[in-house]
């Protein structure tokens, strides 16, 4: 180990945490990092002073990151940038370009958390909330995740049909790959599966410069800025934007992902710069999807008509070129595939960390049966539902979006305060101005679940005014809460850490840490998101059973 006394720079700490500190629960977490591009021994302590060693170390980090952003744009999301391309031409690439920094923020906040404690999502909870905290975290998101691995089968179904192959056999052979990817035992098998499917998923980029070259109303001038249809709806179609790019399951998932991948503070630099490029590459993908379909409808009667996702295939085969048609199709399925695979793999790592079973990739179906066995019921599960004849599916996936949104802030609102928690993160806490930037976006986020849940319960509301109100209360909250800051004495603040003392900390064995200290406000304000989404929830299920029965 090299002396404490070192030079370091940002990216090289010159020493790493011991392994045997790790709040781990399987120690199938500790060891050598094993990445699909390549490995870092756990007793590799030298400082990367070339280009080329610092390159190597970052190949065999990329993965988590990656994989979490690109899993982002699955069926559902797809689905929605394709609409808001065919209705709404280039007029809404402002919301992606608003997303992708809060996405960073709050992925970055994760794999932070992961890396420094050695423990999942749902574990944290648990062991700074309780048990109870932890079970409703836990359920919220069971029941999201089994409806979104629904609405990426639907996607496989879609995709494939555009082929000609039938649903009957479409879903099951993709739900026997997804089991078999992660039942292999093989951390690295699974990365290097779904990295290949993180470089298909860019195929969006050559298919809008393929429908651009097939010339066309929209593509000899490029994607109208304006689009048509009522404010509401294109409220609406910004809330389904958020609600698709920001999930809940993205928390759970990199956490884990990040400390089955044995990845501890002394590469840290090295996961955000994964997740960076996961952002810019996910923002990118997004973008081609939305312009392609501005570009091959604009102008066209399939303006402002769309149906779903396959859909959009069989159209661009018509007004694009046949090539078009067949590559969107292939990015649907391979968006489908690789967001279920993400999605899923979260809601076990979620159950491993709540009930202390096995669970990491590193292990094979004998030594980590739960865990696998968890898998397995989500995706059977999911297909299941898209095989049932008569399902209905447009409204479930129209009930994943708006569970979605109203899970989201809760969520949220966990990760904001666990990255404020010193006794878990020590140096590694959240500085002043994140946590500015992380209240406004929960407040956001807020603003939006309700919006989206007053429209989805009343469809006859006006949204504009609703969006309006929503947004001038959170704004007036907001600069309460900033004069009430200033207003108190500024607090002692802890000495800075150097980077070798932040490299070289990592969190205490979580059951021997100080409970958190007693905050009235921390407890109200949890206490209020939970009764929202309670009554959001069940109002949620109302409306979809009413417009199920033709309400």
């Amino acid at each position: 180990m090299s002396r404490a006394g070192s030079p370091t720079n940002v990216l090289e700490p010159t020493f790493s945490p011991p392994a045997e500190r790790r709040s781990v629960l399987d120690r199938a977490h500790v060891g050598d990092i094993e990445g699909a591009l390549g490995s870092v021994s756990a007793f590799d302590t030298g400082p990367r002073r070339s280009l080329r060693r610092r390159l190597a170390t970052l190949l065999a980090i990329l993965g988590p990151g990656l994989v979490v952003m690109l899993a982002n744009n699955d069926a559902g999301g797809i689905s929605v940038y394709a609409q808001a391309g065919q209705e709404h031409g280039a007029g809404l690439l402002w919301v992606l370009a608003a997303l992708a920094p809060v996405l960073f923020i709050n992925q970055e906040m994760v794999a932070r958390l992961g890396a420094v404690s050695g423990a999942g999502h749902t574990r944290l909870i648990v062991e700074r909330f309780g048990r109870r905290w932890g079970a409703f975290a836990l359920g919220d998101l069971l029941a999201l995740n089994a409806l979104t691995i629904v609405t990426d089968f639907i996607g496989v179904t879609l995709a494939l049909g555009f082929f000609g192959v039938t649903r009957y056999l479409a879903v099951p052979i993709a739900a026997l790959l997804l089991v078999a990817v992660i039942a292999c035992g093989s951390f690295r098998g699974w990365e290097r599966t779904m990295l290949l499917l993180v470089v298909v998923g860019l195929a969006a980029i050559p298919l809008a410069l393929i429908v651009h070259g097939a010339g066309g109303v929209g593509g000899a001038g490029g994607p109208s800025a304006a689009g048509g249809g009522s404010g509401s709806s294109i409220v609406l179609l910004v809330i389904a934007i958020a609600g698709t790019t920001i999930a809940p399951w993205q928390f759970f998932f990199q956490q884990s992902n990040v400390v089955d991948k044995r990845i501890t503070p002394r590469w840290l630099a090295y996961e955000r710069l994964d997740t960076l490029l996961g952002t810019v590459l996910v923002l990118v993908a997004a973008v081609a999807i939305m312009v392609t379909c501005a570009w091959a409808f604009d102008g066209t009667a399939l303006h402002g008509s769309f149906v779903d996702a396959g859909a959009v295939a069989r159209d661009l085969r018509a007004t694009a070129s046949p090539l078009a048609g067949t590559l969107f199709a292939i990015v649907l399925l391979n968006a489908s595939l690789l967001g279920a695979g993400a999605v899923t793999l979260g809601g076990s790592y979620a159950v491993g960390d709540y009930f202390g079973f096995r669970h990491s990739l590193h292990r094979g179906w004998r030594e980590a049966r739960v865990f696998h066995a968890t898998s397995a019921a989500f995706v059977a599960l999911a297909a299941a539902v898209v095989l049932i004849p008569g399902a209905p599916l447009g409204l479930i996936t129209t009930g994943v979006q708006a569970l979605a949104g109203i899970l989201l802030p809760s969520a949220s609102a966990f990760l904001l305060l666990l990255c404020n928690d010193r006794d878990v993160l020590g140096p590694w806490v959240n500085p002043t101005w994140l946590n500015a930037i992380g209240t406004a976006v929960v407040g956001a986020l807020v603003a939006l679940s309700t919006i989206l849940m007053v429209s989805t319960l009343f469809p006859a509301a006006d949204v504009e005014t609703i969006a309006a109100a929503a947004f001038a209360l959170l704004a007036l909250a907001l600069a309460t809460m900033a004069a009430l800051r200033l207003r108190r004495p500024p607090r002692r603040a802890a000495p800075a850490a150097t980077a070798a003392e932040r490299a070289a900390w990592t969190t205490p064995r979580l059951d021997t840490l100080p409970p958190p200290r007693p905050s009235r406000s921390r407890s109200a304000t949890l206490i209020l998101l939970r009764a929202q989404l309670l009554l959001a929830a069940a109002l949620l299920l109302a409306r979809l059973v009413q417009v199920g029965l033709g309400g």
